[in-house]
């Protein structure tokens, strides 16, 4: 989810909720302790130098019961943000804390913003020798053809 997505659907919203990938919500007394730009600089497994940037949200849980984040706010975060940081329209990152910091993906369904599983991946498959995945056919489903051999026929 893009942060110009992320920004229009505050504005549908009276209430913010983030929903972890096993179904629980992040607690309603959640802070955003920080909307930033990470720049990743990096050289995959192959060789090819390559450059990775999104939007960062950090939320921490704090001891602080009655705080809750309102839509509104969180859009002005995101305006300054944009504004002093020179901050693009990029893929949105969250990092969350519950026994280790956890990054996920973004997504909303309407009503909850969803928290998304994100997964490591091989960007040189074809320069590490990774074997590509074969097709997976069902023998059952395949008919026999006119150059088939019949069992006990002598063509084999």
């Amino acid at each position: 989810m893009k942060l110009s997505e992320v920004k229009k659907a505050l504005g549908q919203l009276d209430s913010i909720a983030f929903q972890l990938p096993d179904g629980t919500l992040v607690p309603t007394h959640f802070h955003v302790t920080e909307v930033g730009k990470i720049s990743k600089h990096f050289i995959d497994c192959g060789g090819t130098v390559r450059t990775e940037n999104v939007a960062n949200f950090q939320f921490w849980n704090a001891d602080d019961y009655n705080h809750r984040l309102h839509p509104e706010k969180l859009n002005n975060i995101i305006e300054l943000s944009e504004k002093v940081l020179g901050l693009e329209d990029l893929e949105v990152e969250v990092e969350y804390q519950a026994e280790t910091i956890g990054k996920f993906g973004l997504e909303f369904d309407g009503t909850n913003f969803l928290l998304t599983s994100k997964q490591t991946d091989c960007l040189a498959k074809d320069k590490c020798g990774i074997p590509q995945e074969k097709q997976k056919l069902s023998l059952a489903g395949m008919s026999a053809s006119a150059n088939s051999c019949e069992p006990g026929s002598g063509c084999c």
